[in-house]
């Protein structure tokens, strides 16, 4: 019997993909990579999707990569790819039209972290716990720390890389991995209050913000205020921001 490694639901503009692997503590397989991946570009194909919520089975979020898997072959050019199609869902993720809010109930481990890391937004429970340990195997995570080091900043994310210690989610918030955390009860409360604020604005302004966002951290300075400056000049185009501004004006 197989199960759906990705269940996909939809609620009204919000999107949930929800890793659906808890046996094997939803690790980043090729098959569950390959399935988030088509569950993410499915989601954002949608118009009426505008915000799409990242969530997980079971008591862990994600244990990264499948170690089983990685040990099944000596083959370099074989873990080449798998790590570069890894990388490709991260990219998709952080190139997606639609922000994606990662709700963490438990332990992001490795390239569950890098997962964590690579959303727009995240909220944990406060019992949810966050490292990138493979250093204690004798294996430095190296592409996890392509997009923990973008959300932490170099000193944080070079201790949790080089130690492999788990940090609390109440530190993970403190160093920027996460937006909150919250009691476990109060998760969904506080994700589905996220994911519908998002959804109640323009969604052409929070696709174009996005990818400028993106686009700004990764340049210099000058760069930066070259490409927000153009995308202001675009975005004060749009239909919307024009009758945002002109009710503004006539409160």
């Amino acid at each position: 019997m197989t199960i759906d490694l990705v269940r996909a639901t939809q609620d009204g503009p919000v999107a949930r993909l929800t890793l659906n692997d808890p046996d094997h503590a939803n690790v980043l397989s090729d098959a569950m990579m390959a399935a988030l991946g088509e569950a993410l570009a499915a989601a954002q194909a949608r118009e009426d999707v505008r915000v799409i919520v990242l969530a997980a089975e079971g008591r862990i979020f994600c244990a990264g990569h499948d170690l089983g898997e990685l040990r099944c072959s000596d083959d370099a050019a074989e873990h080449a790819a798998l790590f570069s199609r890894c990388s490709d869902l991260m990219m998709a993720i952080v190139t997606c039209r639609a922000p994606v809010i990662a709700r963490v109930q438990g332990a992001a481990v490795a390239a569950g972290c890098q997962l964590v890391a690579s959303c727009d937004l995240a909220y944990a429970a406060e019992s949810a716990r966050f490292a990138v340990s493979g250093i204690n195997l004798g294996l430095f995570c190296t592409t996890p720390g392509v997009a923990l080091g973008r959300a932490v900043g170099r000193k944080a994310a070079a201790e949790m890389l080089l130690t492999g210690r788990f940090v609390s989610a109440g530190r993970a918030a403190e160093l920027g991995l996460i937006n909150a955390a919250v009691p476990a009860a109060e998760l969904d409360a506080a994700v589905n209050a996220a994911a519908t604020e998002i959804a109640e604005k323009p969604p052409e302004a929070i696709a174009l913000g996005k990818a400028a966002f993106r686009r700004q951290m990764e340049a210099g300075l000058p760069e930066a205020y070259a490409i927000a400056s153009r995308v202001m000049t675009e975005n004060l185009a749009f239909p919307s921001a024009k009758a945002g501004i002109d009710r503004f004006l006539t409160r």
